[in-house]
């Protein structure tokens, strides 16, 4: 090397050597599980690393062990696309649903050979990790399946997920290959999806930590993990001591793999921590036995399950297996019963949503319960109260299950002694004072005043939330503060905010000196940039974040794609509203309710002057929709387009895509391993064509010429 002094070269050469003994040790520690030295000796090698990077900054490589916390705190995390859709699982609660389940497989495998991979399930957060030429490119959250955001600088933090894939996990590469770090050939892109969890010791140090502190501690490892996966700093991550599994390679035929089975083994083998707790089983029955033994040594673990996920191991199954509207067919979660506690009822209080429900919940004597430190628990409505015969002061059962939210599920009559009490629904709005009114034949009692301040705080909250408009920072207290300071009212008044004002904001505490918080102009800047931003969202989330009694976020979409604007929606009549896909009567009279409301048609206006559009363009919307009346069923692998992208392009030309075949299925197209589904067309004489057929019919926007 002409011109570079000798110190430098053999700093650079004892770097790299560095790079691959840690990569090396990395992989002996989480992919084999076989350690060769201590936890002392791998600090001191990382040390020696950073000391020659800190002498010789020019020899830092971006794939560098010490460049896991490096990048500088992010202010906003940007949205990331994922590449094909990351699905929800569906739920078994029991064993019998779990034989349903495996009915239907069988019904749709027939007598073909079934084997199925069961893992336990991890109760963390999902992560995407986008590999590009063998090298840590993005990982995102899962966010609603479709977009996620890019935590690429924090999840580098994680030791147990590779910067960088190495020589003996390249699909060419024979398997005695020493392990190199990542080589010079071709790599495909590759994305692999996991799970980040924080482990039982990592959550106690955190909580005694944040007690210590003074601040909240977490109420379980899952939200802990989540939150510290979204940290803007990088360096608030790595302490937090996170670990992550990787469960799936997407496309994972391209390594040469076809099973589940197969596709862990290569994670491993690529430097991917993999979950021990996974068992490929032959029958059903090896299923059901696995889920019993996960069961009862659950909390032997050092991390947090919540259940087993079993999944059909062949990769040529699953593809004809398909998905259902949010769920792959081949793979189900079956979840541990739910897990009670006793303690007692302190009290029932009433709280009151956006749009009035008075709904009763229980405050309890803190307790834990599946992980998670409970002190509040619905209690659903008045009939159920009573129904229970739940008294005040009561012993009580409690339940939680997964997400499930906890419940009461009754009290323990023998340990009464006498000083309980029975409740009622009030006949006041606890939050206004209004008078309290329960619809005859509805189980679920309202407060009548539509500006009670318990509801226009739970309005606000639910356009800022995450599923709406996705505000970020205004939540719970912010937005209550700002209601307190007559800042805000409703959803148009968001779009007024001034800067400065938010950044003096009282948050209604007080310095050691006596001086008062305030929000600040750091906090105030973020959240102004976060306003900004959601002007222009997708304009189902607008239909959504309005509030329009039964419109969820799945309805909102379909009536976003039927009506670009919030003035065609308007102006539509009940019929025509009932007749999008997945709406019908009842939603569509409500949503002509809510239009038909003055104050409701003023706040459209003023959400306008507001800034936002409240249309979208129609681009892919307005192609002539040349498939209308068309169903179309996709089997088998496709090469250029996913199942996702294929989808999308046919129900944008107006198509349906179906997951099974009939007699009114229009088209079959059949990709490589094409099983069943092609074998019914053929019976049933439906016509077959291959994926360069449905290109050429997406690229051109019709069917083409036969």
């Amino acid at each position: 090397m002409t011109g570079v002094p000798p110190e430098r070269e053999a700093a650079a050469a004892r770097a790299r050597a560095l790079r691959r003994e840690i990569s090396r040790h990395d992989h002996l520690y989480y992919a084999a599980d076989a350690p060769e030295i201590s936890d002392a000796a791998y600090d001191a090698l990382v040390r020696e690393l950073a000391a020659i990077e800190d002498a010789f900054p020019d020899t830092v490589t971006p794939d560098s062990p010490t460049r896991r916390v490096g990048a500088p705190p992010s202010a906003a995390f940007a949205s990331v696309r994922h590449a094909s859709r990351m699905y929800s699982l569906d739920n078994a609660m029991s064993m019998d649903e779990l034989d349903a389940w495996f009915h239907r497989l069988a019904r749709d495998v027939g007598d073909r050979p079934c084997a199925f991979v069961a893992e336990l399930k991890i109760d963390g957060a999902s992560i995407a990790l986008t590999y590009e030429a063998g090298v840590l490119a993005r990982a995102a959250t899962r966010g609603d399946g479709k977009t996620g955001e890019d935590v690429t600088p924090n999840v580098r933090t994680i030791r147990g997920v590779p910067r960088a894939l190495p020589e003996c996990a390249r699909p060419d590469a024979p398997q005695d290959t020493l392990f190199e770090g990542s080589g010079p050939g071709e790599w495909p892109a590759l994305e692999v999806r996991g799970e980040v969890y924080m482990p039982r010791k990592s959550f106690a140090r955190l909580n005694a930590a944040q007690e210590e502190s003074g601040a909240a501690p977490f109420a379980n490892p899952r939200n802990a993990a989540a939150g510290s996966l979204r940290q803007k700093d990088p360096a608030v991550t790595a302490s937090r001591d996170l670990a992550a599994f990787a469960y799936q390679v997407v496309d994972a035929r391209r390594l040469g793999v076809t099973t589940q089975s197969a596709a862990l083994e290569w994670l491993r083998r690529a430097g991917f921590s993999v979950n021990p707790g996974v068992e490929t089983c032959a029958t059903p029955d090896d299923v059901r036995k696995f889920c019993r033994r996960a069961e009862e040594r659950r909390h032997d673990l050092d991390h947090e399950i919540d259940g087993v996920v079993v999944k059909v191991d062949s990769l040529a199954l699953q593809d004809e297996l398909g998905y259902t509207a949010k769920a792959p067919r081949w793979a189900i979660a079956f979840k541990f019963p739910p897990e009670e506690k006793t303690t007692r009822l302190l009290d029932i209080r009433v709280s009151v949503g956006r749009t009035g429900a008075m709904t009763p919940f229980a405050v309890l004597e803190p307790v834990s319960v599946s992980g998670s430190t409970v002190g509040r628990a619905t209690l659903h409505n008045a009939d159920e109260v009573e129904r229970k015969g739940i008294l005040i002061g009561d012993t009580v059962v409690v339940r939680k299950a997964g997400d499930v939210i906890p419940e009461v599920v009754g009290p323990v009559e023998n340990l009464r002694d006498g000083t309980e009490r029975a409740w009622s629904m009030p006949d006041l709005c606890p939050a206004c004072g209004a008078p309290a009114w329960r619809p005859p034949g509805e189980a679920v009692t309202r407060c009548t005043n539509s500006a009670c301040p318990a509801q226009r705080h739970e309005r606000l909250m639910h356009w800022a939330s995450r599923g709406a408009m996705d505000i970020e920072g205004l939540g719970d207290e912010i937005l209550g503060r700002l209601e307190a300071a007559g800042l805000v009212n409703d959803p148009a008044d968001i779009y007024r905010l001034d800067e400065a004002a938010l950044a003096a904001l009282d948050m209604g505490r007080t310095k050691l000196d006596g001086e008062r918080i305030t929000l600040g102009p750091v906090v105030a800047a973020t959240i102004m940039g976060n306003i900004e931003a959601s002007r222009g969202r997708r304009l189902w989330r607008a239909y959504f974040g309005l509030g329009i009694r039964h419109v969820g976020a799945t309805v909102a979409e379909a009536l976003a794609s039927a009506f670009p604007s919030v003035d065609s929606l308007a102006a539509a009549g009940e019929d025509e509203v009932a007749a999008v896909e997945g709406v019908g009567p009842k939603i569509a009279a409500s949503v002509g309710r809510w239009f038909a409301s003055e104050g409701n048609r003023a706040l459209l206006a003023r959400l306008r002057a507001g800034g936002l559009p409240l249309a979208e363009e129609r681009s892919a919307a307005e192609r002539p929709q040349t498939l209308a009346g068309l169903t179309f069923v996709l089997t088998g692998a496709l090469d250029s387009l996913n199942r996702e992208q294929a989808g999308a392009g046919i129900k944008a030309l107006g198509g349906r895509v179906s997951g099974s075949v009939s007699r009114k299925t229009s088209y079959v197209v059949a990709g490589a391993g094409a099983g069943s589904k092609l074998e019914r067309a053929v019976e049933l004489g439906v016509p077959v064509r291959d994926e360069a057929w449905l290109e050429e019919t997406l690229a051109a926007g019709r069917l083409p010429e036969e």
